[in-house]
């Protein structure tokens, strides 16, 4: 198993090696990066390019570590059992398989991700070392031991919301996903905008680059943000010279690139400052 990327995903050579260590090694690839550089679409990617399936565990702040193995439903056995229900004499009717047991039991090997890591609690990577070193777990109710058929492809995604447990690093292979070049971005752009004028391409990525070089900005546009707002300017046909137009006081469609108030504020201020001067 070789990943190179996909005709819809471009990976730097960093990336590419990164993922064929972790397969080789049969270690979980964690991956990190700025929202939006595509940690989630690298799995789905590797999933199309092996010809293999994906299992999508997104974590919450709510998630805890047993539900990826399996969930005991109590409340569904006692309700039978009021019923008179001949299923509640088999416990193993209630027991409700997870992602990672689906993995475990997948029959060609499959892609799990495990995505955004870090929204969970702190120890909901310690709960999961057992199961990620050995790939198997235990079933308590049914007495059951769950062994893996084959060794998943694991992709762990996090944003940095917090630390990460050292004994959890341990057991991954880490790579932090760069955010691209401008050169990496005409290569990205053309996947998703091939028929993007090229004077148009220019101006934009050089709008895109300067926001994101602003001192002060609170959340930098992304790579996706920048595909949909170039969607935005081809549909509504803007032209280079607007986006260059000194007299606006914030780049057209802005609200595809700028997520909160304050960072248009800064915008505002800055086309403000710069009109005054000129």
């Amino acid at each position: 198993m070789v990943f190179n990327g996909t005709d819809n995903y471009i990976v730097s050579e960093q990336l590419r090696l990164a993922v064929n260590a972790a397969i080789t090694l049969e270690k979980p690839l964690l991956i990190k990066g700025e929202p939006g550089t595509g940690k989630t679409q690298l799995a789905e990617e590797l999933a199309k390019a092996l010809d293999t399936e994906l299992i999508q565990w997104h974590i919450k702040s709510t998630t805890k570590a047993q539900q990826g193995l399996y969930e005991y439903d109590a409340v569904s056995r006692l309700r039978d059992s009021q019923l008179g229900d001949e299923r509640v004499h088999n416990i193993g009717n209630y027991i409700v398989k997870g992602k990672m047991w689906q993995a475990f039991e997948a029959d060609k090997r499959p892609i799990l991700l495990i995505d955004e890591i870090d929204k969970a609690d702190i120890e909901f990577p310690n709960d999961l070392l057992q199961e990620l070193d050995k790939m198997e777990f235990f079933v308590y109710e049914t007495q059951q031991q769950v062994a893996a058929k084959q060794r998943p492809i694991v992709i762990i995604t996090s944003n940095n919301e917090k630390e990460l447990p050292d004994a959890f690093l341990r057991r991954c292979f880490f790579h932090y996903i760069q955010f691209p070049t401008r050169e990496e971005m005409e290569k990205i752009i053309d996947v998703h905008h091939s028929d993007v004028k090229a004077t148009l391409l220019r101006e934009a990525l050089e709008v895109f680059f300067d926001l994101r070089e602003l001192n002060g900005l609170k959340k930098k546009p992304s790579t996706s943000e920048l595909i949909d707002w170039l969607k935005l300017l081809i549909a509504d046909d803007v032209s280079q010279e607007v986006l260059l137009d000194k007299d606006k006081s914030v780049v057209p469609l802005f609200g595809a690139l700028l997520k909160n108030e304050q960072d248009v504020q800064l915008l505002e201020k800055l086309a403000f400052m710069s009109r005054r001067k000129s």
